[in-house]
């Protein structure tokens, strides 16, 4: 019985060798085939990226573009105002200019008086407000502040407010 088992034995390791060596062979016909796969997908990969970049390029390049015409546009638009502008600022040297063409108040020529000589020009006698003079000018006595009066002192109006609630709580 031992040559029989022995027998059997080595059959059945022959057996196991073989479904292993064929289990092999599948197994490397599978890993060539995903290799294989492996690579088409490496290279669809590569075209992929490829035709993204050429998008991205693609769509940048039609941004500039609409940026670029947008931005000729604006500086129509800024030339035409521009040109709107310069008329008002042209009529208001134009207005200077008329009131300084003006006879003086003084000037009393025309009615029978002797012309005078050290008559000033209209130009003199009005003086252009400064905000910042105005402003300035003025000093709260409340808050020693620029820019405001007594009158109208927010810290005043503030404290008295508090006041009054107090008052009114005490009552």
């Amino acid at each position: 019985m031992t040559i029989n088992d022995s027998d059997e034995d080595e059959d059945e390791y022959e057996n196991n060798v073989s479904e292993l060596l064929e289990l092999l062979e599948n197994f490397s016909l599978e890993n060539t085939s995903l290799k294989r796969t492996i690579k088409a997908l490496d290279r669809e990969n590569v075209s992929l990226k490829h035709e993204i970049e050429c998008l991205c390029n693609k769509s940048l390049d039609d941004n500039t573009i609409y940026l670029e015409k947008e931005n000729e546009t604006l500086k129509v638009e800024i030339d035409a105002l521009k040109k709107t502008f310069s008329k008002f600022s042209n009529s208001s040297e134009k207005l200077d200019n008329l009131f300084g063409l003006q006879r003086c108040v003084f000037n009393k020529a025309a009615l029978g008086y002797d012309e005078m000589n050290n008559v000033k020009n209209f130009q003199k006698y009005i003086e252009k407000k400064d905000n910042k003079k105005t402003s300035s000018s003025m000093a709260c006595t409340y808050c020693n502040k620029n820019g405001h009066t007594t009158h109208n002192c927010y810290h005043k109006r503030n404290d008295m407010h508090k006041r009054n609630l107090l008052l009114k709580k005490k009552k």
